[in-house]
């Protein structure tokens, strides 16, 4: 053993010309010099002293490098309604002749909304608690659904439920339960979990009631702005604001009285010169009026008012064809 002669080469050292804190160490080659360290194979030992970061005086921590990123990005914050306006859009020209006019178009006719809305869904409870949570359910049941399937929903809810829909029956029932009675509405297994949370919400946070604020009901599971407002004037008879869906969407852009392409902005405009008296039948007008004389997919401009008398500028009227002439013969 003592005959054998250490083979290993010595490492030979030096400093780094990028970093005074680190050590570049290289393997010499058989002739015994040192072979320049290949970028990839560089072994590097940090000072044990950590320099100042150069991004800022004073700083003890090395700083981050830019290209590294969370492994996920923090989710932007949504808002869930807006507030007013602090400038009041201009208010329509002609707005009151309209809404006269359409106040008495719908006075001639009963829409779905007026029979099946979620103000007649109280008609088979009798505790005023139940009255409103009931109207709650109905307006969490409508979005993409006729008034007649989600009033029929509320039936059969009822129903299955023992005799009322209220928040203990919800809170007592099986998910399938609510979900064979509900299966007919739009997105119907979304809005049994829906109900089911919700409830579970209003029986921890809101003494087992439906809240008396629009904060207190976006705070929902399931329970938008359009809802709110609505469940607001129809469960409370507070009227803070306007219940905008599909209806009063797209009627009042066909009536040129704002241009927003969403229900927020269609409402805060709405609210910013709407009188406040008319903006809790808004709804329920504009809604029956779109279901009878205004369908999105076959206005009926021909029978409207609005349109013989050129207060809407969306009217596409019918052209009258010219009698053909007679030959003389």
């Amino acid at each position: 053993m003592s005959g054998l002669q250490r083979s290993s080469p010595r490492l030979k050292a030096r400093a780094s010309p990028y970093h005074s804190g680190v050590t570049l160490f290289a393997i010499p080659d058989a002739s015994g010099s040192a072979t320049p360290p290949r970028p990839t194979k560089r072994v590097k030992i940090e000072s044990a002293l950590d320099e100042p970061s150069i991004s800022g005086e004073g700083s003890q921590s090395p700083s981050k490098s830019p290209s590294k990123r969370p492994l996920k990005s923090p989710q932007k914050s949504k808002t869930l309604y807006k507030k007013a306006l602090a400038t009041p859009h201009p208010t329509p020209p002609h707005w009151r002749e309209v809404y006269d006019c359409i106040k008495e178009m719908r006075s001639q006719t009963v829409a779905p909304v007026d029979a099946m809305g979620c103000h007649m869904a109280q008609r088979y409870e009798k505790d005023p608690k139940n009255k409103r949570f009931v109207t709650l359910v109905s307006l969490m049941l409508s979005p993409q659904t006729k008034d007649q399937v989600t009033d029929a929903a509320v039936g059969k809810l009822r129903t299955a439920l023992g005799g009322s829909v209220s928040l203990d029956a919800v809170l007592a029932a099986d998910p399938t339960v609510i979900s064979e009675a509900i299966n007919k509405v739009g997105m119907w297994r979304v809005k049994t979990k829906h109900l089911k949370l919700a409830a579970e919400k209003l029986r921890d946070d809101f003494d087992s009631d439906v809240p008396q604020t629009i904060e207190g009901l976006i705070s929902l599971p399931g329970v938008g702005p359009k809802i709110g407002f609505l469940a607001l004037q129809n469960a409370w008879n507070i009227n803070v604001g306007i219940g905008v869906d599909v209806h009063v969407l797209r009627i009042t852009r066909l009536l040129g009285w704002h241009k927003a392409e969403n229900p927020e902005d269609a409402r805060i405009s709405l609210e910013s010169w709407l009188p406040a008296e008319l903006q809790s039948e808004i709804n329920p007008l504009l809604v029956g009026f779109g279901q009878t004389i205004c369908p999105a997919n076959s206005p009926r401009c021909g029978e409207c008012k609005l349109g013989a008398s050129g207060l809407c500028p969306s009217a596409k009227m019918p052209t009258k064809k010219k009698p053909q002439a007679v030959p003389d013969w």
